[in-house]
């Protein structure tokens, strides 16, 4: 994503994990996870709208992995429908978790098409844990296309108007019973082509 960013292998449920840190200036607020679009469909880590995300979260003051899910880039074994991809991201999470000062860190979860999937899943484990998650932000939520898992109240939910991937009417849908909130991108599609400065705004007022 920059200069700065770090990138190492961590040893996951199949093999290696790919994982890209990027930290703060200062004593970071709490930590990040974010997670990638479809790796059939040539998602990694490096998407545009996962390292926007990872930077919005960073000038927020979070310390923001990402990671890449498997068979993508340096990471080991074969695509598993989001299921083993939660585990990759729980291995990662507890690698977050072993770091100085972080066992209790806030944690915000962020994920983004594929990705929301994936990290749905992943609160719902913690929360069955009793660990918190303070925050997710969802772009391009698969609703229409796989099983995402109930949300908290206080996720921020974002898609775009004319998203060709995922019809925002099955966004609604999975919103409407929950009572979430949509934040609509007027004329996006799916990968928020000149919408990025948007979507980085959003996010920032969010946390205002």
């Amino acid at each position: 994503m920059n200069v700065h960013t770090k990138k190492f292998l961590i040893d996951g449920p199949v093999g290696k994990i790919e994982v890209a840190l990027d930290v703060p200036d200062g004593e970071p607020r709490g930590m990040a996870l974010v997670a990638h679009p479809h790796p059939l469909f040539g998602g990694s880590m490096d998407n545009k709208v996962a390292q926007t995300l990872a930077r919005t979260l960073v000038q927020l003051g979070y310390a923001t992995y990402r990671s890449n899910f498997r068979g993508v880039g340096q990471t080991e074994g074969q695509f598993d429908e989001g299921v083993g991809e939660r585990d990759d991201l729980l291995a990662v999470l507890a690698h977050m978790r072993a770091q100085p000062g972080h066992a209790a860190s806030p944690l915000v979860l962020a994920g983004f098409s594929f990705g929301t999937a994936v990290i749905s899943h992943v609160a719902r484990t913690l929360a069955e844990r009793g660990q918190a998650t303070e925050r997710m932000v969802f772009v391009g939520t698969a609703a229409s296309r796989f099983e995402i898992a109930p949300v908290p109240e206080n996720t921020l939910v974002i898609h775009g108007e004319q998203d060709e991937t995922v019809p925002i009417a099955s966004v609604f849908d999975w919103a409407r019973p929950q009572e979430l909130p949509v934040v609509v991108i007027p004329g996006a599609e799916h990968f928020l082509h000149r919408k990025l400065h948007i979507l980085k705004r959003i996010v920032l007022d969010a946390w205002r």
